[in-house]
C-alpha cells in the first residue's frame, strides 16, 4: 500500500489528475493519496531546471569570431534559453542566475564584444538598464552578455508578479553565482568583488523585490533547532504544502565569498540565501554536488541524511552534443533533489534528440531515493 501511494503521489507531484474510479474507495484512496503528497518534506522530492536560466545567443558575429579563436570555448557556451516566465510555466522547478555587483551603474553597459565584431547593436539595452546602479544578470563579461534579465531587480520584480499570478505554484528553487573572477586578457572589465556590504545587499534587494513572505529562508529551515545543520538533520525542512508559493535561494559559491556569507550569521541566522556549506558546520543544508557519476555514493549518503543537494545533467554542451544520457540518469538515481539542465527542450544550436525530463514530460517528481 505505502509503495502505491508513493507512486500515486508522484503522478500528483508531477501536475496530473489522479485517476478518479466510480466507486467511493477509489476517491478515498485519490484523497488519501493527494494529503500524503502535500505532507512530503521538501526535502522527499526532485526536480528538473535549468542552468543560466536567464541566458540568451550570444551575438551571432561575435560567436563566429569566437569559434575561430576559442573553438571549445564557442562549442561550450552555445546554448540559449526560453525567457524564465515560459520556463516556469513548464514547471521547472530551479532556476540559475549569475550576477555582477555594479554599485555606481554603467560598468557593463557596452559590452567590448559589439565592438571587436563592430556591432553597434543598439537594441541590446535600449531603456538604458545598464547604467543603474545595482547586480546585473549575464554569463560572461564582454563576450556572452545577452540575458533576458538586464538586472536583477527587474528580474525579481517578474518574479513575483508571476507567483501572484500562481498562487500555489510548487516552490521553486533558486541557485545563485556571485561572479567577481576577472578574466587576464587585454580589454575585459575587472568586475566589483562581493565583499560583505554587497553580500549584505544582495540580501536586501530579493527581500525588498520578493518580499518576506515569498521565501523559505535558513532561519525557517532552522526553527528551534541550535543550528541550521541540526534541524536539516532532523528533516526539519517544511513540507511540499507549506513550500508552496514560495523561492528558496542558494548563494553557489565556495570559500571566501561562502566565508564573507556566514561571517556574523551562525547557522545563517538572518540571511536569505542558503550558502553551500560543508556537512558538518552549523550552516549545512543545501549543497552543490554537480559531477553524479563521481560523486553518486557521497550524494546519496547526503540525501539521505536530511541534506538537499544540486547536480547537474549535462555541462558545456557535451552530452547533448553526444546524446548521452548516462550523466541525467545518475543525477536521477543519486536522489539528488535539484537536476539543472540545458536541455529541457531540444538544442536549437545544433541537432540532436537530447532532452531531459521525468517520465510524462514532467520536471518533479516524488523522490526515489525514499521510495519503498
Amino acid at each position: 500500500m505505502k509503495r502505491i501511494v508513493i507512486l500515486l503521489a508522484s503522478v500528483l507531484l508531477s501536475g496530473a489528475v489522479a485517476a478518479q474510479g466510480t466507486n467511493a474507495r477509489k476517491g478515498e484512496l485519490a484523497g488519501k493519496v493527494e494529503k500524503e503528497a502535500a505532507q512530503m518534506p521538501l526535502n522527499h522530492i526532485q526536480v528538473i531546471g535549468s542552468h543560466n536560466s536567464y541566458k540568451q545567443a550570444i551575438d551571432p558575429a561575435l560567436f563566429q569570431m569566437l569559434k575561430q579563436t576559442n573553438g571549445d570555448l564557442a562549442n561550450g557556451i552555445d546554448y540559449s534559453h526560453v525567457s524564465i516566465i515560459e520556463q516556469l510555466n513548464m514547471g521547472l522547478a530551479n532556476l540559475e542566475i549569475d550576477i555582477y555587483a555594479d554599485a555606481e551603474g554603467g560598468k557593463y553597459a557596452h559590452p567590448k564584444g559589439l565592438d571587436w565584431v563592430k556591432n553597434q547593436a543598439k537594441e541590446y539595452d535600449p531603456e538604458k538598464q545598464m547604467m543603474e546602479p545595482g547586480f546585473k544578470i549575464f554569463h560572461i563579461q564582454e563576450i556572452d552578455f545577452r540575458s533576458h534579465y538586464l538586472t536583477l531587480k527587474n528580474c525579481l520584480q517578474d518574479l513575483k508578479k508571476w507567483s501572484d499570478q500562481h498562487p500555489g505554484h510548487q516552490p521553486v528553487f533558486i541557485t545563485m553565482n556571485a561572479k567577481d573572477q576577472a578574466i587576464e586578457k587585454e580589454g575585459f572589465t575587472v568586475p566589483e568583488k562581493f565583499t560583505a556590504a554587497v553580500l549584505d545587499q544582495l540580501d536586501r534587494v530579493i527581500l525588498d523585490e520578493l518580499g518576506k513572505d515569498k521565501l523559505i529562508t535558513p532561519d525557517q529551515v532552522r526553527g528551534k533547532y541550535s543550528t541550521l545543520e541540526k534541524a536539516v538533520l532532523q528533516q526539519n525542512w517544511p513540507s511540499l504544502q507549506e513550500a508552496r508559493g514560495k523561492f528558496i535561494f542558494v548563494l553557489d559559491e565556495q570559500e571566501e565569498k561562502r566565508t564573507t556569507y556566514i561571517q556574523g550569521h551562525p547557522s545563517l541566522k538572518g540571511r536569505v540565501l542558503f550558502a553551500n556549506a560543508e556537512p558538518g558546520t552549523p550552516e549545512a543544508a543545501i549543497l552543490i554536488l554537480n559531477d553524479p557519476e563521481k560523486e553518486a555514493t557521497r550524494i546519496q549518503e547526503l540525501v539521505k541524511k536530511g541534506y538537499i543537494i544540486r547536480t547537474r545533467a549535462d555541462a558545456n554542451t557535451e552530452q547533448a552534443r553526444k546524446n548521452d544520457r548516462s550523466q541525467f540518469e545518475a543525477a536521477c538515481k543519486s536522489g539528488a533533489q535539484i537536476i539543472t539542465t540545458d536541455y529541457y527542450q531540444k538544442s536549437t544550436h545544433f541537432t540532436s534528440d537530447y532532452q531531459v525530463s521525468f517520465d510524462g514530460n514532467s520536471y518533479l517528481r516524488a523522490n526515489p531515493l525514499f521510495k519503498k
